[in-house]
C-alpha cells in the first residue's frame, strides 16, 4: 500500500513539474493566432498578413505600437489583458527582433487594456497608411 501511495505521489509531481513549462504565450499564440498567422508567422494568402519580416517594423512608426494592439486578432483576443500582452511581446521577439527599434519597451497589460478597447474598424486602411509611413522612414 505504501509503495502504491509512493509511485502515485511521485507520478503527480513529475506530472505536476512537467505541466510547469506547458502554457504561457507561445501555447496562447499557437491556440489563438496560428490557425491564420501559421506558426513561422507567415501569410495566409489574400487575407492575413505575414508577422515574419514585418510586425517589428510597425514599432518604427507613430501610431505603429498602437495599431499593434487595436487589430482584431488582439483586440479581440480570448485572452485577458496580461496573456495577451505577453502573446504580442512574444510575437514582437520571435517575428520582429530583427526590425523592432533597439529601444522597445515590451507591452503591459495595463497598455493592452487600454488600447483593446478600441478596435480598428478600418484595419486595411490604418495597415497601408503605416506601411507607406515605414517605406519612407527608412
Amino acid at each position: 500500500m505504501f509503495r502504491t501511495i509512493a509511485v502515485l505521489v511521485a507520478a503527480a509531481a513529475a506530472s505536476r513539474a512537467a505541466g510547469a513549462d506547458v502554457g504561457g504565450p507561445a501555447l496562447d499564440y499557437a491556440l489563438n493566432c496560428q490557425g491564420c498567422h501559421r506558426a513561422d508567422g507567415a501569410a495566409t494568402p489574400g487575407s492575413v498578413p505575414a508577422l515574419a519580416g514585418s510586425v517589428g517594423k510597425f514599432l518604427r512608426v507613430p501610431s505603429g505600437r498602437e495599431y499593434l494592439a487595436r487589430v482584431p486578432g488582439v483586440a479581440q483576443a480570448p485572452l485577458d489583458d496580461a496573456a495577451t500582452a505577453a502573446v504580442l511581446n512574444w510575437v514582437l521577439e520571435r517575428f520582429g527582433r530583427d526590425d523592432a527599434p533597439a529601444d522597445f519597451a515590451p507591452y503591459t497589460a495595463a497598455e493592452l487594456g487600454r488600447l483593446r478597447r478600441s478596435p480598428l474598424t478600418d484595419v486595411e486602411r490604418v495597415r497601408r497608411e503605416l506601411i507607406e509611413a515605414i517605406a519612407r522612414s527608412r
